[in-house]
This record gives C-alpha cells, structure tokens and sequence, in this order.
C-alpha cells in the first residue's frame, strides 16, 4: 500500500481524487490548509467505503510549518504519491490587481508547490518509485482575461513540473501537470452559466471532478511509468 498526499484535498476536485486513490488501494493523506474539519470528513467517506485515510492541516505557504508536517507525516514512511491541488484564485483585471491579490496566488500554487514538494523528494527517489502529479489549469495555458495572477502560477508550474521530471527520471519518478477546463465545483459556481458553458466548451458541459480524478489516478499508477514531464489537459475540446 502506497501513501498518498492531496493538498486541497478537501475540495471539489480535491476530495474526488482522494476517494478515488483510495479506491485504488493508497493510504490517502487529506490536506486542507485550516478546515481540518473538512478533511476528516473526506477521511470519514473514504473510511465508510473501506479504504485507508488520514487528515492533515497545514498552510502550504508557511515554509517552516509544511516542513514541520511534512517530517512528522514521514516517521510513518514515504509518501510516494503526491498531488498538488492546492490552489486560489483572487480574480482581477491587471490594472486594477493588487500586489496582495498577485502574492496570494503565486504564493499558494507556485511557493506551495516548493514547500510541499521538495521536502519530499529525497525520501521518493530513496524507494526508486514515485508519482508527482500537479494540479494546473486550461488558464495556464491560453491565459485569461482577469487572471494574470493565476494563469502566470499556472504556467511557473508547467516549466517547474518539466524541468523536475528530468531531474527525477531516472529514479522511477513520474512529474506531469493535469490541466483542467471548467469543472463542476464550488469554486466555479456563480462565475459560468449553462449558456456561457455550452458556448466556451465543445463538449458543452462542465467536466465532472471524478473524470479529473480519474485522470490522475491513471497518472499515479504503475501503468503511466513512462509519461513525465506533460501537461495533460481535461477541458472537453476547449484547446
């Protein structure tokens, strides 16, 4: 049985992924960053179906306390799996962006992404085996209008994912980008009505977040050992 971290894992998309790597048979580590409450109960439902979880809160942002949990999460051994959900938006036209609106989002998606990752990969490269898979966005790619903030952390996490992925290749360790489209969560809600949906996506449909967890569980598993260094998109023919 394989450990797996989710940060953000008590999210929409999040909490999709944790159950469905439980399926798989992983001991799932369910990050939030202050709602611990909210990650017990992903725990909770992944428990009820017979799979193996814990919850864990840490502000990924907060160098020194990630490294804190990070060391205590690894007396119970390596986490081999590990994805990178964590992520905000704080929307604005650049003019009228704030430096706070700009470090918030950087700071969550890029930073996060360091201060989660790095301690963990000297322990992965020690079992020869392991599966980085971090959370982007179509954004990342085509840019949007009112996100240069998200879509600039984004597309730092692609370079950043790539260059990883060769760093780590010949230690059996995979590093890909999953890159969603609009997808049915709480985050999108308000933002996207039905027309605007059908208009912007061919499929003419929000994605589900267990298609997106689907996708991920395919790249953490034993049969995506030679896909690294991609950014995969899950947008319904957006790009």
């Amino acid at each position: 049985m394989k450990r797996a971290l989710v940060t953000g894992g008590s999210g929409g998309i999040g909490a999709a992924i944790c159950q469905r790597l439980a399926t798989d048979g992983h001991h799932v580590i369910v990050h939030a960053n202050r709602s611990l409450d909210k990650a017990s109960a992903v725990v909770e439902t992944i428990v009820a179906a017979g799979g193996n979880a814990e919850a864990v809160a840490f502000d990924v942002t907060d160098r020194s306390a990630t490294a804190a949990a990070l060391e205590t999460l690894l007396e119970a051994g390596p986490i081999q799996i590990l994805v990178n959900n964590a992520g905000i938006h704080a929307d604005a036209v650049f003019p009228g962006m704030t430096g706070k609106q700009w470090d918030s989002v950087l700071d969550v998606s890029l930073n996060g992404f360091f201060n989660v990752t790095q301690p963990l990969t000297m322990p992965m490269i020690r079992t020869r085996w392991g599966r980085i898979v971090n959370i982007s966005s179509v954004a990342g790619i085509t840019g949007n209008r009112g996100q240069v903030n998200y879509s600039a952390a984004k597309g730092a996490l692609h370079a950043a994912s790539k260059s990883l992925a060769l760093e780590l290749a010949s230690r059996g360790i995979t590093v890909n980008c999953v890159a969603p489209g609009v997808i049915a969560t709480d985050m999108i809600e308000g933002a996207f009505d039905s027309d605007t949906i059908k208009k912007i996506v061919p499929m003419q449909r929000a994605g589900k977040p267990e298609e997106v967890a689907d996708l991920v569980a395919f790249l953490a598993s034993p049969q995506a050992a030679y896909i690294s260094g991609q950014v995969i998109s899950i947008n319904g023919g957006m790009i």
